[in-house]
C-alpha cells in the first residue's frame, strides 16, 4: 500500500467525519441545576422525539454549564450557550423569545401543591380561608412567574436567585409554605427529607399558565421545526402517552378531588395563550 494511498485514505476519513458531525444540528439545553434535579427528564424527552419528527438530524446536548432559569432565557435571547429553553410563559418573556405555543405539561405548571416543615404541619396543614392563607409567608425564586402571580393575588413573596437556598430557608422555618406544580414537588420533597420537608395534604392552588419550549427570536428554523413536531405527536398520541407515562401515578398521589382549592389569575398569561383548546390542557372535571 503507496504512502500517497494511506495519506488519501486519512484525509477521506477526515472529512467524512466532519460530514457527519456537521449533519447533526446540535440543539443546546440549560444543564440542571442540581444532581438531584429530575425536572428535564420529560421535557428532554419530549423535544427529542418532537426533533425525530421532522427530517433533520438533531442532537440534543445539555449545556456545559449550570445555569439557573434567568441567566439560561438571558443566553438564550443573546444565542449564546443554549438553543432552546422550556419555562413558564409570560407576557415579557414572549416579547423577548420565540414561544412555541403548546403546554408541554398541559397547564400542570400551574398545578400547585405545597412544600412544609414537617415541624408546622400541625398548624399549616389545615383548612385556611384565602384571606388566612395570605398572611403567610411564602417562597419563590426571585425571576420566576410564579412569584409576580403570587404576589398580584395578594401574598406575601420572598423571592431569592439560589434555588438551593429555598429549602434551607423552608427547614428552617424563616418561611412557610413553598408552592411548588404537582410534576416537579414528589422528587424535591423525596430529596429534602431529612430536612424535615414534606408535602402539604390539604391544599391546592390553580392558576391559569403554560411552559412552553422557547427559542432565540432568530431561530426561526428550529421554532418551525419543534411545533411540527409536537403537532405531529399530538396527532399520533404520542404526547399523551409520554404525558400518561410520566405523571399518571403523581397525578392519582396527589388526591387532587380531596384538597381545598384556591384558585387564582394569572396577570402574566398572554392573550395569545390557547386557552380554548381544551385537548391541550390537564383537568380533573
Amino acid at each position: 500500500m503507496s504512502r500517497k494511498y494511506v495519506v488519501l485514505m486519512c484525509v477521506l476519513l477526515i472529512l467524512g467525519s466532519v460530514l457527519i458531525e456537521a449533519s447533526n444540528t446540535v440543539v443546546r439545553y440549560p444543564r440542571p441545576e442540581t444532581d438531584f434535579d429530575k425536572r428535564s427528564l420529560y421535557p428532554t424527552k419530549l423535544l427529542q422525539l418532537a426533533l425525530d419528527r421532522v427530517d433533520k438530524d438533531y442532537r440534543l446536548v445539555a449545556s456545559p454549564l449550570i445555569m439557573n432559569q434567568g441567566r439560561a432565557l438571558i443566553q438564550l435571547r443573546k444565542g449564546v450557550n443554549v438553543d432552546v429553553v422550556w419555562s413558564m410563559t409570560s407576557r415579557e418573556r414572549e416579547s423577548n423569545l420565540r414561544p412555541i405555543r403548546i403546554p408541554i405539561h398541559k397547564g400542570l405548571i400551574g398545578w400547585r401543591l405545597f412544600l412544609i416543615n414537617v415541624r408546622d404541619r400541625y398548624n399549616l396543614e389545615r383548612k385556611l380561608t384565602l384571606d388566612l392563607l395570605q398572611k403567610y409567608k411564602f417562597v419563590q425564586g426571585h425571576d420566576w412567574p410564579d412569584t409576580d402571580i403570587l404576589r398580584a393575588n395578594g401574598f406575601d413573596v420572598f423571592g431569592t436567585p439560589d434555588y438551593k437556598r429555598i429549602f434551607d430557608m423552608l427547614a428552617r422555618s424563616r418561611v412557610d409554605f413553598f408552592p411548588r406544580s404537582i410534576i416537579e414537588i414528589w422528587d424535591e420533597a423525596k430529596e429534602h427529607k431529612k430536612q424535615g420537608i414534606v408535602v402539604d395534604k390539604k391544599k391546592l392552588l390553580i392558576y391559569p399558565a403554560a411552559a412552553y419550549y422557547f427559542v432565540s427570536p432568530q431561530n426561526v428554523a428550529l421554532a418551525i421545526d419543534i411545533e411540527k413536531g409536537l403537532s405531529l405527536l399530538i396527532k399520533e398520541g404520542t404526547f399523551d402517552a409520554l404525558f400518561n407515562e410520566y405523571y399518571n401515578d403523581i397525578i392519582k398521589k396527589a388526591e387532587l378531588g380531596a384538597r381545598q382549592i384556591y384558585r387564582l389569575n394569572n396577570p402574566l398569561l398572554p392573550i395569545e395563550t390557547p386557552i380554548e383548546n381544551r385537548k391541550l390542557w390537564f383537568s380533573i372535571e
